[in-house]
């Protein structure tokens, strides 16, 4: 049989924020999927490049004073040590801003235009006067025209699910500038998907995709293709289009282009032929693994940009669901919310590629990560099955019979139907089934403790004459460990690897299994995972809620950072007069404040505002108190409250309130 030569691509990651705990649901699925692959003896090249083009990252860029260049390399670097970590392993990492990809999308355009693809046309947009830019929909917002809720993106309502258009919004304001956008007229550049109708059908239809996404296509198809903008204004991040002043490619055009801008790179560099790839008439097979909320652009705007520019279309689009956490979106208040750095600080990377590949079908369901499964999976199937079969095995094999396993098997059946399974398990990551393969490992796993268990070797030991069938029963659950290592390598490759530095193999291969190891030494067993402990996962969270920067991620929910009525009604603010202050001993920042708050009442605040007031200047003030704030005992005495201050990251001004207030007034 001939090996099969496959590309396979992951949806690129945006060069604007870290790479999360639901962005590695879609790599650690394609890393499964081209490890079994290699396994199996095929070519096969997994390719993927950071987004970086557009207009958030610009200003973003402009934010901190440095160029967009400098801050996509950063990205781009914590990127691929986040990737590397959780052993992705990546044939070529590269980024849309690069030279392959800009001659590769270049040429695309070419070929569009000179076949007739490409129409130009005047539209409106609206125009931020104070930063000279056209904004897109999401840096703009104003009050919903359907239902007057209020601080509502340029294109959509939250509140009450309405479309529009921009122009249609109520007291818009530029999120960029909060300056009032105008309307202004611009030329822009589409491409005419309706052109591709009939053979978009054809192709959506043959095969090419899950039926779920099959059957959502033919609602757009239904309600008819438009024409898509491809283009952008200056200023803006990205390509120039070719021969047009001031003109550039919208980024979702290069980016999934940068799937071929990466091969290139790979090719060049390796001599891969990229026409054997990307020729109309291909016979290698590429694939791309995706979310399910960039189908329209996977099954519609590419495959016609591809029948358009005469290159091969997908043999498949696989398409996921989205990862919920405890059975909710992810949540920065809550905790889960949680980067890949923040996991790899605390867990081992493994532990969550072993339970992604328990929960991943083939279907677009959405992937729940429950904590408390997620510890008592691993540690039951991890290391209370798998591992421990070597662990209660090994040191007999190693002390008693010089680290050599028995020439013969007193079950050699047993050993067969392990192996036998092989066949079953191929198919199901082929599928990528991986949720059956991984709960028919774990049966012969159970099949695996359960024979160790019947012949009780740590008692056979112990009997006159027995030395032969303990060798035996030891050296059978040796080899079986040594099929499940096999069959679980995609999924655990770093474990897989410590496994083949015991059993003193190369590498654990499919086709080696068909025989068992005998008469063959071993190495001494060492851990090779760790049970999860609560304080672990405790601390992922705690870190999570803490300390995320959230400026690094969009994903956030409106409800972690907006609070209802009834939560604000729980605060009891209070007019206090300061009636002494002073330095304290010992600290740099901390001024301690007695406050007068009425009916002869005072209380005792310690505030951090030394580097900007002189404790002298604030006798006899005004201010305002938290006044139901849990007392926090400190190292200088108790703090009975909290004081309000506003600040700029600068200067910090403590609130003041109009000089006739009296002291315990309640703020309404």
């Amino acid at each position: 049989m001939s090996k099969r030569k496959i590309l396979v691509t992951s949806a690129l990651p945006y060069a604007n924020g870290e790479i999360h705990l639901g962005h590695l649901l879609e790599y650690i699925q394609t890393d499964i999927w081209v490890r079994y692959q290699k396994m199996m003896g095929n070519e096969c090249h997994y390719v993927c490049a950071d987004d970086a083009h557009g207009t958030p990252i610009m200003l973003k860029a402009d934010e901190l004073g440095i160029d967009p260049e400098r801050l996509i390399a950063s990205v781009s670097e914590r990127h691929q040590a986040d990737f590397n970590d959780f052993a992705i392993n990546f044939s070529q990492y590269h980024s849309t801003h690069s030279e392959e990809n800009r001659e590769v999308s270049e040429g695309i355009y070419h070929k569009l235009n000179d076949g007739g693809f490409i129409k130009k046309r005047v539209i409106s947009q609206a125009f931020d006067p104070e930063k000279k830019m056209f904004l897109p929909d999401r840096f703009i917002k104003g009050d919903c025209p359907k239902c007057g809720a209020a601080d509502q993106y340029g294109d959509n309502c939250e509140s009450c699910g309405a479309t529009y258009s921009t122009t249609e919004l109520k007291n818009a304001k530029s999120v960029v500038s909060g300056a009032s956008p105008i309307t202004k007229e611009s030329e822009h550049y589409f491409f005419d998907l309706p052109q591709f109708e009939d053979r978009l059908k054809k192709w959506t239809n043959a095969g090419h995709l899950q039926p779920e996404i099959s059957n959502k296509l033919s609602e757009w198809f239904e309600q008819g293709l438009q024409q898509w903008d491809i283009s952008r204004d200056a200023p803006y991040f990205g390509f120039q289009i070719p021969d047009v002043k001031d003109k550039y490619f919208y980024v979702w055009l290069d980016a999934p282009i940068g799937y071929m801008g990466s091969f290139r790179k790979l090719c060049n560099d390796t001599g891969i032929d990229f026409d054997e790839y990307f020729n109309k008439d291909s016979k290698t097979e590429m694939y791309h693994f995706i979310g399910k909320d960039i189908v329209y652009f996977h099954a519609l705007f590419w495959p016609a940009i591809l029948m358009g520019s005469n290159y091969r279309t997908p043999n498949a689009v696989y398409a996921h669901g989205f990862l919920t956490v405890n059975g909710q979106k992810m949540s920065k208040s809550r905790g889960t919310f949680i980067q890949a750095r923040t996991y790899l600080n605390y867990l081992n990377p493994e532990y969550l590629r072993y339970y992604y590949a328990y929960k991943l079908t083939s279907k677009i369901d959405d992937i729940d990560l429950n904590l408390e499964d997620f510890k008592q999976r691993v540690n039951s199937d991890l290391v209370g099955k798998v591992v421990n079969i070597a662990s209660r095995s090994a040191g007999f094999i190693v002390k008693n019979y010089e680290s050599t396993l028995s020439e013969n098997s007193i079950e050699s059946d047993l050993y067969s139907s392990f192996a036998d399974k092989g066949k079953e398990i191929a198919e199901m990551y082929e599928s990528r089934n991986y949720n059956q393969a991984m709960r028919e490992i774990m049966k012969l796993a159970d099949k695996a403790n359960q024979y160790i268990d019947e012949h009780k070797p740590w008692k056979l030991i112990k009997e006159e004459g027995k030395d032969v069938m303990v060798h035996e029963v030891t050296s059978l659950a040796i080899n079986l460990f040594r099929i499940l290592m096999t069959y679980l390598k995609p999924v655990l490759p770093v474990m897989s690897s410590a496994a083949e530095e015991f059993l003193n193999i190369d590498e654990l291969t499919w086709d080696a299994i068909k025989q068992p190891l005998s008469n063959h030494k071993i190495n001494k067993f060492k851990p090779m995972m760790t049970r999860i402990e609560d304080d672990q996962i405790n601390k992922v969270i705690e870190f999570s809620r803490d300390n995320i920067n959230n400026t690094n991620n969009d994903n956030e929910t409106k409800e972690d950072s907006m609070i209802q009525i009834e939560d604000f009604s729980k605060i009891d603010l209070r007019i206090a007069k300061i009636v002494k202050a002073q330095s304290v001993d010992g600290a740099d920042k901390l001024i301690q404040l007695t406050l007068d708050i009425g009916e002869e009442s005072t209380r005792n605040v310690f505030a951090g505002i030394k580097e900007h007031y002189s404790p002298e200047d604030l006798e006899g003030r005004l201010t305002v108190l938290v006044a139901n704030l849990a007392p926090r005992k400190m190292r200088f005495g108790v703090s009975e409250g909290m004081v309000l201050a506003a600040s700029d990251g600068k200067s910090i001004h403590l609130l003041s309130t109009d000089s006739d207030a009296n002291p315990g007034m309640k703020i309404r």
